[in-house]
């Protein structure tokens, strides 16, 4: 089965609750790809990376966001296994996703980074938060298998990769998008370089929780699309 190239309007789940709701943002979709220009995106990259423009009406993201090989493909599994998890970097991004596609999809959240004995960890090993939020989600069985997301800590992504190089993790996705400008576009370029596991990063500085939250949307909407066409055929 092929995957869709775009969130198809019998999408129910992953579409906006209302008719006017769901003309603006078909709209929005239909503005962006007159306006765009020419891309070399696959069409199953496409629907992620205009979802992207769209939440932050930057067009630098078409050429700005690059995709493993296996990224779509390997959120499409995870996402209609219906039992997968997103670990987050921040409670930002658990907060921005959509509860009733989150629920349908069976895909719980988890993130640590206030948790007191995270806090602790940093102050006591002179690390981040974001780091030591990812090392407890390694501790707890958390990563293996889940889609990660990583929207604000530069830091929570390089150990990311420490992770998988060092520790076996396997996520099933990286969504590394951190925003910043100290080691924002580093972290980036490392995953880049992973091998192991898929990913979807954006170059350079910019980023962010949003652009997270935008991609899984989009993911979720394919997600949904795959799912239907499954029940007609």
């Amino acid at each position: 089965m092929t995957t869709p190239t775009a969130t198809s309007h019998a999408n129910v789940v992953t579409e906006q609750l209302t008719a006017a709701g769901r003309a603006i943002e078909h709209d929005s979709f239909s503005i962006i790809d007159r306006e765009v220009g020419p891309h070399t995106y696959a069409p199953e990259q496409w629907p992620v990376v205009r979802r992207m423009i769209h939440a932050n009406a930057d067009f630098e993201f078409n050429g700005l966001t690059r995709f493993h090989p296996d990224a779509v493909g390997a959120a499409l599994r995870a996402i209609l296994a219906h039992s997968t998890r997103l670990v987050a970097d921040v409670e930002m991004i658990c907060v921005g996703l959509s509860q009733p596609r989150l629920r349908h999809f069976g895909l719980g959240t988890h993130q640590f980074i206030s948790d007191a004995d995270v806090i602790e960890r940093a102050q006591a090993e002179g690390t981040t938060r974001a780091v030591q939020a990812m090392r407890k989600a390694q501790r707890l069985g958390l990563l293996d298998g889940a889609i990660v997301g990583i929207g604000n800590a530069p830091t929570a992504l390089i150990e990311v990769v420490r992770l998988i190089r060092e520790e076996g993790a396997r996520p099933a996705l990286v969504l590394g998008m951190p925003v910043g400008f100290v080691s924002a576009a580093e972290s980036k370029a490392l995953m880049a370089e992973v091998t192991e596991v898929p990913w979807i990063v954006i170059d350079g500085r910019k980023g962010g929780s949003t652009l997270v939250v935008a991609a899984l949307h989009a993911l979720l909407g394919l997600a949904e699309a795959r799912e239907r066409e499954a029940q007609a055929a």
